[in-house]
């Protein structure tokens, strides 16, 4: 016996007077109804309505229980209707994840407008170079780049496609010379990003089509800004993302090497737990984090 609906057919059934006005109003046969309310009364142990062919009344006991059903009822709606509004309301606590270089890069140049725009917000924003478990962690999303997403209870959507390209700065290519070929790139130094898939093979594709290099890279990093730095000062050639690469370029700091090559394309991933995941909150976040995406 579902409890909630039985309690609400007996408050419609003594409001309206009537099994029959009732019935037509929850949208079921008085019969169902006469039936509901014998099964109550047994499972109670007592007689909460009398019934005759020209009149229906309450009980004793049949008016406590529709004075405390009715309180129940109301105490219900009363919770579903907050739950609903808040589900729409930018409020609470929101818990993200991201990479150390992308929360930095990214992130939180949007994060003072973001904040600003949502006063009622508390924000946890954890940076982790590594996959962390959401569920676990107990975050409400994470921004995660990679080639794919395996299969999995996670909910990920496409939110952008970030560059990867090689990089020197104009010290080390003064000193070393600068590749002409994908096939150059053996014979000079390498800084090379720890976690990532192409740390000793660089599937590159460009006008002649697509070729792998193997490298040995002598210096190993698991932060994208450490590698940055290490390029910048002149250690070597590597590949680094473009939220990354940008400022430096522009800034002369750093030299794309072989401009017509580029490492795949990995995807931006807004990732949450459930596709219920995607409240308020969610969304909010992502309507700022898109702009920076494609500024």
């Amino acid at each position: 016996m579902d409890k909630l609906s039985v309690m609400r057919a007996f408050q419609r059934i003594v409001e309206r007077g009537s099994f029959a006005r009732a019935a037509e109003d929850l949208g079921v046969s008085p019969a169902l109804l006469s039936r509901e309310v014998k099964l109550l009364e047994e499972s109670l142990g007592t007689t909460l309505l009398t019934r005759s062919t020209r009149a229906m009344s309450l009980t004793d006991a049949g008016r406590l229980y529709y004075e405390e059903a009715t309180g129940i009822l109301d105490a219900v709606t009363g919770v579903e209707a907050r739950i609903r509004e808040g589900a729409g309301a930018v409020r609470g606590h929101l818990r993200v994840n991201a990479s150390s270089s992308f929360g930095q890069m990214v992130i939180a140049p949007m994060l003072p407008g973001f904040l600003d725009a949502h006063p009622e917000l508390r924000l946890t924003l954890s940076m982790d170079d590594r996959v962390v478990d959401m569920v676990e962690g107990g975050f409400d999303l994470s921004i995660r780049i990679r080639p794919g997403l395996p299969d999995s209870v996670l909910v990920a959507r496409r939110i952008g496609t970030m560059r990867q390209r090689i990089f020197a700065a104009p010290g080390y290519l003064a000193r070393a010379g600068t590749p002409e070929t994908p096939g150059d790139l053996a014979q000079h130094r390498v800084v090379g990003f720890l976690l990532a898939d192409h740390l000793t093979s660089w599937a590159l594709h460009g006008p002649d089509g697509r070729m792998t290099v193997t490298l040995d890279p002598r210096v190993r990093v698991g932060n994208s800004l450490v590698l940055r730095d290490l390029l910048i000062a002149g250690h070597g050639l590597g590949t680094l993302p473009d939220f990354v690469s940008d400022p430096a370029e522009q800034s002369g700091a750093l030299v794309r090497i072989l401009p017509d090559w580029e490492l795949p394309a990995p995807e931006i991933f807004a990732v949450t737990a459930s596709r219920l995941g995607m409240d308020a909150r969610v969304s909010a976040f992502l309507d700022h984090l898109r702009p920076a995406l494609s500024g």
